[in-house]
């Protein structure tokens, strides 16, 4: 691997991404960055808010994101970037927001990837016992660094296909579920801290859908981006506003919210699906585990997708000079940012090793809100001082729908930040450290 980072040159030629993603592969990546949040995560919302709580919780949170995605199709569309929420802002709102959106974006999309390592090695451990949960992740952040330097064609061509398997497990599990599914099953113990509850339980809604914006990052690598962004993003959210609805639905309504957050052990899982699986009689163990082998691929998915926009994103903070400029190079024959891509493996390790899912996943929620708040922003500036920007497509609504998406966002925050004092400070603290090295060290204009 070292081989393959090192070896690169300075020239011009060796210095673009490589246009090669089509509509499909584009709705492979949106729902593959996000649907390993079906799998696991979400439910240690139904701790916080129960049933109830989680439900209202996610509905507002789908709200915004169907207003938000729309918005920032149009500005992928209109500024098809790899930086994605950090060119938007630069572009709207000048160099030191800029660098504060694309730190947001960074955080996001590094911290994500070691909570659904964490699910990848918890699924495994359900599978060989003898396995360690962070041997397996760690194995993993290997293997699919490598698979993303080695070209995007072939980490894209991947996504798409585990993406579907993953996508057709779901389906499965809903149809062998729904007809065990009671209503009142939604009701016990469904509001277990009230409206506080609700407050409480919004990072974990988030990760329903959570990195769909990553979109954007391959918009240099997609061929005609101006079309096939709008196409894929507008596939992706629905898949995925569709996909969480039955998953929740389904896997609650088995045996009630504490049957899918709590093991046999009373310890809280990681694994959702395969607890609601066992509240079900007769259930073979030949399926049993297939269903957690099929599983795998919605981990997989969202790991190595999230893997590649990352590695996107701390692309272009080097190549901008926001970041030191090693990481803004470009290997010259797989045309992929291998540098970026070690340098975002190696966080993602250490984070590994904290062994808290929970609070990864609420950091990397801190980052996400932060982004959709700039990008918002940064969607009504550039509407009022560049009106003449080619925009292929337009957000309807405007300017309700941006405003939707910015209210929300900022109630979220806020409220993570009320019920998260500490990991609000940790990410608040990670931002404040790199803005200050970025104003000392690079100096902006």
């Amino acid at each position: 691997m070292a081989k393959l980072v090192l070896d690169w040159k300075d020239g011009q030629e060796d210095s673009k991404l490589e246009r090669s993603l089509g509509p499909l592969m584009l709705w492979g990546l949106g729902v593959g960055y996000v649907i390993s949040g079906m799998y696991f995560g979400w439910n240690l919302g139904l701790e916080k808010g129960g049933t109830l709580g989680l439900g209202i919780a996610t509905f507002f949170i789908m709200l915004m994101y169907v207003t938000f995605s729309l918005c920032y199709t149009e500005l992928a569309c209109a500024i098809p970037k790899a930086g994605g929420a950090f060119d938007y802002a630069d572009r709207a709102l000048g160099r030191h927001l800029g660098f504060v959106a694309g730190m947001a974006q960074i955080i996001e999309f590094v911290f994500a990837p070691p909570a659904i390592a964490f699910g990848i090695g918890a699924y495994f451990h359900l599978l060989f016992p003898e396995l360690p949960v962070i041997g397996v992740a760690v194995f993993c952040y290997f293997a699919f660094t490598l698979l993303n330097i080695l070209g995007v064609k072939a980490s894209a061509s991947f996504e798409l296909f585990i993406t579907i398997v993953a996508v057709v497990e779901l389906l499965i599990f809903s149809g062998f579920t729904l007809p065990h599914f009671q209503i009142e099953n939604l009701t016990i113990n469904s509001f277990p801290n009230g409206i506080e509850g609700i407050f409480m339980a919004i990072p974990f809604a988030i990760w329903f859908f959570l990195g769909l914006e990553g979109i954007a990052n391959v918009a240099e690598e997609t061929i005609n981006p101006q079309k096939n962004i709008t196409i894929g993003f507008a596939s992706a959210m629905f898949t995925l506003a569709v996909l969480a609805t039955l998953t929740f639905s389904s896997a609650v309504g088995v045996a009630g919210w504490e049957a899918v957050v709590f093991d046999a052990d009373g310890n809280i899982s990681d694994s959702p699906l395969p607890l609601a699986i066992k509240h079900i009689p007769a259930v073979s163990d030949v399926f049993y585990h297939l269903l957690i082998w099929i599983g795998l691929f919605g981990f997989v998915a969202s790991f190595n997708g999230l893997l590649l926009a990352a590695g996107r994103a701390t692309y272009e903070f080097g190549r901008s000079g926001n970041a030191p400029s090693f990481l803004g190079k470009i290997n010259p024959k797989f045309k992929t940012p291998a540098v970026a891509l070690i340098f975002n493996m190696a966080i993602g390790i250490i984070a590994l090793f904290t062994g808290k899912t929970g609070d990864i996943i609420t950091i990397a929620t801190f980052g996400a809100l932060s982004l959709y708040i700039l990008s918002m922003i940064s969607y009504f500036q550039l509407k009022r001082k560049m009106p003449e920007l080619e925009r292929p497509f337009k957000a309807p609504f405007y300017p309700l729908f941006p405003t939707i998406a910015l209210v929300i966002a900022v109630v979220a925050i806020i409220s993570m930040s009320v019920y998260n004092p500490m990991l609000a400070a940790i990410f608040f603290g990670l931002m404040a450290v790199a803005f200050g090295a970025y104003y000392l060290f690079v100096k902006p204009q």
